[in-house]
């Protein structure tokens, strides 16, 4: 995309009603990355995450522990979700909560524009409801019971039994915007991502769409609809309401025009809600629709879906005291697939961490600060003639910034890191060849060495800069070892998408001593 344009990207709103595990931080990690590219490359950036604190889950939990739903969301945000942000290192830009009052009110303003529009109409509903997804079933999620819950239906992904429910409720028609979302996803392509997402999606929507229930009378955990407050409106749909209200939708337009609309990645399990209902509703009220919605599969732990309510859920915390936040988000972002499933295992970690991270980019830069400061007295050489080999690893930078950032537009981040990690190969396989130990020893090589050294440190220099939205720890230590504050400013403020030109650090820049990077780890959990 142009520099300076608007990039507004959204993590889900997460639902609270437990700790965060691994899985919600792939999500977070993921879209902070994305974020971070884009604003160091000039985009006018905006990242939102936040929770969403409504529901009869949430008031089912609060009652179990004896305190009130405000209560008990503001415990579990204060206590676990906002300290995720800082264990993961998120630079997030905003965080809703849906029981804030920009919120509340704005979404109302939304649904009493829908309701005015005729696009609302009161009915009856009798569904099978899954309390923990807080979604009424569709047939292909709901499977027959086994063991203790034989004879009952069952919740496809939670395991549990269903609720029978049959209320009065407010609908909106959502039949009527099948023929508009065909035509969406015809004409915008990339509007769903991955391709398998976008089948998906496309399949289900031309089998038929019914209304939809926005609304719940049999409790008062919620937003009150505005026409009759003894509805509130369905969790699932004022949760979406919060990608729009917290830029500003109801009450600041210029803000909003600014931001909207926006990029929202999700896990596949949500899909439908923001690549169907979420557009759908966005046209009912003359919106623009989304950028796009970008899907990214699971984590398994031996084989199933990363849960708490299944025991398989895994703390960050598990990880990053272990290994650290920057070794947390490279390996999730690199190991797997972005839109794929991918499995988790501590021995993958523990390997990956050694190979790439300690071995692979940690000795890099250990060595190179370490020969510049034994060989030239900590300042960076200035490069004599390049040879081809030198001007291979110029053109190996050159292309790794190209296609990573080319691979960020396509939302692949995995591929961006495998793009970059070809100058950390290419280094590690220049100085073997090059052995600036044995050119240290005759002294009529000192030009030659010092042209080595110069072209390890300026790859170094690029690796920073392209690997700093990824794991903004170590980066930041390595650009303070480059000395390369003093002659280019913050790593932040590194233009990225002009970190594959050659020769920006400047010849006679004193390095300082850098201490492992990824320090090695000899046993693990």
């Amino acid at each position: 995309m142009p520099a300076g344009e608007s990039f507004y990207i959204t993590t889900p709103i997460y639902y609270p009603s437990d700790v965060p595990h691994i899985g919600h931080g792939y999500t977070s990690v993921a879209v902070d990355t994305l974020a971070r590219w884009h604003r160091q490359s000039g985009d006018d950036t905006w990242m939102l995450t936040g929770t969403d604190e409504h529901g009869q889950k949430m008031l089912r939990a609060a009652a179990a522990n004896g305190v009130t739903p405000q209560e008990w969301v503001d415990k579990l945000v204060s206590e676990s979700w906002f300290p995720l942000l800082t264990t993961l290192d998120v630079a997030n830009d905003d965080f809703i909560r849906t029981t804030q009052e920009r919120h509340e009110r704005n979404v109302q303003v939304f649904f009493q524009k829908l309701y005015d529009a005729g696009y609302i109409y009161a009915g009856e509903y009798e569904a099978l409801y899954c309390v923990g997804c807080e979604e009424f079933k569709p047939e292909s999620e709901i499977v027959d019971g086994t063991g203790p819950f034989e004879g009952l239906k069952v919740c496809a992904i939670h395991s549990k039994p269903l609720e029978l429910l049959q209320e009065k409720n407010y609908f909106f028609k959502l039949s009527e915007f099948q023929d508009r979302l065909l035509e969406l996803y015809k004409t915008e392509p990339d509007f769903v991502r991955p391709d398998s997402a976008r089948n998906e999606v496309v399949s289900f929507v031309s089998q038929g769409l019914k209304d939809l229930s926005i609304s719940r009378s049999t409790f008062d955990w919620g937003i009150p609809l505005p026409w009759d407050t003894s509805h509130v409106i369905y969790v699932w749909v004022d949760a979406l309401l919060n990608y729009a209200t917290a830029v500003g939708y109801g009450s600041d337009e210029e803000l909003f025009a600014r931001r909207w609309p926006a990029y929202h990645v999700v896990g596949k399990d949500i899909l439908r809600f923001h690549a169907v209902i979420w557009p759908a509703m966005l046209m009912a009220a003359g919106l623009e629709v989304p950028q796009g919605v970008f899907a990214h599969g699971w984590l398994l732990v031996g084989g199933e879906k990363m849960s708490k309510s299944k025991l398989t859920g895994i703390a960050p915390t598990e990880i990053t005291d272990v290994f650290g936040s920057d070794a947390y988000r490279f390996y999730f972002l690199s190991a797997i697939a972005f839109g794929q499933d991918g499995s988790f295992s501590w021995e993958d970690l523990s390997a990956r961490y050694q190979a790439e991270l300690a071995n692979g980019f940690g000795n890099l830069a250990s060595r190179t600060i370490a020969m510049i400061e034994r060989y030239f007295g900590g300042v960076v050489p200035a490069a004599g003639g390049y040879a081809a080999q030198d001007l291979a690893v110029q053109q190996i930078v050159a292309k790794a910034a190209a296609d990573a950032d080319a691979a960020v537009e396509r939302f692949r981040i995995d591929e961006a890191i495998a793009d970059v990690w070809t100058i950390v190969d290419a280094l590690n396989g220049y100085i073997t060849e090059n052995e600036p130990w044995s050119l240290a020893k005759d002294e009529e090589q000192k030009e030659r060495l010092g042209t080595v050294l110069y072209t390890c440190a300026e790859g170094l220099r690029a690796l920073a800069v392209l690997l700093s939205p990824v794991m903004p720890q170590s980066t930041a230590k390595l650009w303070d070892a480059l000395g390369a504050s003093a002659g280019l400013g913050a790593l932040t403020a590194q233009h990225l998408r002009d970190a594959g030109r050659w020769g920006q650090l400047p010849a006679g820049t004193q390095v300082q001593a850098l201490a492992p990077l990824f320090p090695r780890i000899e046993a693990t959990a």
